[in-house]
């Protein structure tokens, strides 16, 4: 008699355990809202000494209703007050027509160019070679000191791949984040993941050129038939990945010009795409001038795909200059955004997924959908150094056992906010590093009444990412172009502080 040991089940693994950064205050107020509870008893305090008890009920009434304001908030975690503001600022917005855009030589942009609108509009592209000789684009953005470096990946996808190769992605994925923390000068990350339909261009191009002149009649017509059905209904998926660097290394120091970030930065590309590619994003490569061109005029203008792709089959790729890739004209509006041929619409995460998730959460949210032409999932990520991170996740714990001790009847998501920050600082007094990071997704129709449609399937897609997405209201074309591989950070294009936002 012989006995077989079987090899125990392996478990899957799971990710989680990102927090929302909160600070410590009285009745879920925040550190801001507390402090105007206690400024505001004060001065009620005093009026009422001054003048009557009448008038320091009106004051204590005053401040009630700017405390209610903040303090009401709805399921995307938005105050009242918060979505006031953004009322209003669109009110200003369309008084001023700022929501819409004119260019070329008839329009009412300078010089009589096409170029990018909204936060972009005074960005420069040069090109620059690497230590390999590779043609890389490298963006400055003059009104907040930044460059940007585009990398286009080839991700090889999980298909077929067994779930340890999955784990060692996502760990060397996680290790690449935390490494980016140490890397001089950078400010932030973002992946752009856009799916579109496939003109079928590249297939016949590559079937053509390898076809055999003497090849049998019935293998050229099987090449062609499949050349001719192929295209029919397929997608094309692109993943890009922008690294934003500041002009200064380090905090007030001096701000470098073009030539020596160009010079920096092309012997620090060939280590960054070599250690992309351990992630499983696959051969990674800098992006040229010529491509991130093409990339962001077809964004804003997606007819000008088949042209393009055309060209480029035809051996003659067109030369697109910087200043012309932006839209002839756009339109936003409060919920939608109007550019050139196409129509879209942008959501911003507003709470990440609760609880613990699969590696594969996000598969059906970047898989292509046949009601959306264009689709945009843009993660961003704000590396933060360990000298920082320190600080930040001891302050986060501190700040939920306070709100923990300070209810007379807790609740839940006060004790898992308890564990969630004690659990972060203690990874990361282990080594792990700390990430901001924020989601964008954009979908893009050729008919506007596609558009119910298109906005039908990211919120039935939400719902499978276990993702909370909110509609970006006033702000589409700025979102827009946030989600492009562009580089920009939106919390420096920011009037009133990120922090202070947070607390409203």
């Amino acid at each position: 008699m012989t006995t077989t040991q079987t090899e125990p089940q392996r478990r899957s693994r799971s990710y989680g355990n990102w927090t929302r950064p909160r600070t410590a205050g009285l009745l879920g107020l925040g550190q801001i809202g507390t402090g105007v509870l206690f400024g505001g008893m004060v001065l009620a305090i005093i009026v009422t000494i001054a003048a009557n008890l009448l008038s320091g009920l009106v004051v204590m009434a005053v401040v009630g209703v700017l405390l209610l304001l903040t303090s009401v908030r709805d399921k995307h975690d938005r105050s009242a007050f918060a979505r006031l503001v953004t009322r209003i600022g669109w009110m200003r917005t369309r008084r001023k027509r700022h929501n819409l855009y004119r260019s070329g030589p008839l329009g009412r942009a300078d010089w009589g160019t096409a170029q990018l609108p909204g936060l972009a509009a005074g960005s420069r592209l040069t090109e620059w070679r690497d230590s390999y000789q590779r043609p890389f684009a490298l963006i400055q953005l003059p009104s907040t000191s930044d460059y940007t470096i585009v990398l286009g990946t080839d991700p090889d996808g999980s298909s077929l791949v067994d779930e340890e190769q999955i784990d060692i992605w996502v760990a060397e994925w996680g290790m690449w984040l935390a490494n980016l923390g140490d890397e001089p000068g950078l400010e932030a990350v973002s992946v752009t993941i856009e799916t579109a339909p496939d003109t079928g261009l590249r297939l016949r191009r590559e079937v053509h050129e390898r076809m055999h002149e003497d090849a049998p009649t019935f293998s050229r017509e099987l090449l062609q038939g499949i050349v001719d059905a192929y295209p029919a209904g397929s997608a094309v998926v692109r993943a890009y990945v922008a690294l934003t660097f500041s002009a200064a290394t380090r905090t007030g120091g001096r701000k470098r010009a073009p030539d020596e970030v160009g010079r920096e930065l092309a012997a620090r590309i060939p280590g960054l795409t070599q250690s992309l590619g351990a992630t499983g994003a696959g051969a990674a490569r800098p992006v040229s001038a010529q491509e991130l061109c093409e990339v962001i005029r077809v964004a804003y203008d997606p007819a000008a795909a088949v042209l393009i792709d055309e060209a480029n089959a035809a051996g003659e790729p067109p030369e697109i200059p910087w200043t012309e890739v932006g839209p002839a004209a756009h339109q936003a509006g409060w919920d939608s955004y109007r550019h050139d041929s196409a129509v879209s619409v942008s959501w911003m995460m507003s709470t990440a997924p609760r609880g613990n998730v699969p590696s594969s959460i996000l598969t059906r949210l970047l898989a292509p959908h046949r009601d959306i032409a264009r689709k945009r999932v843009t993660l961003l990520y704000r590396p933060i150094d360990a000298g920082r991170a320190a600080a930040i996740v001891d302050a986060d714990a501190r700040a939920a056992s306070f709100n923990l001790t300070a209810s007379d009847r807790p609740n839940a998501r006060n004790f898992a906010s308890v564990r969630a920050a004690l659990a972060t600082a203690e990874e990361e007094a282990s080594g792990a590093g700390l990430v901001n990071f924020g989601v964008l997704v954009t979908a893009t129709v050729t008919d506007p009444t596609r558009l119910s449609d298109a906005r039908a399937a990211v919120d039935n897609l939400s719902a499978t990412a276990r993702l909370r997405l909110r509609p970006v209201y006033g702000s589409q074309d700025s979102a827009f172009a946030a989600a492009l591989p562009l580089g920009l950070i939106l919390p420096k294009h920011l009037q009133v502080p990120s922090a202070l936002r947070e607390q409203l």
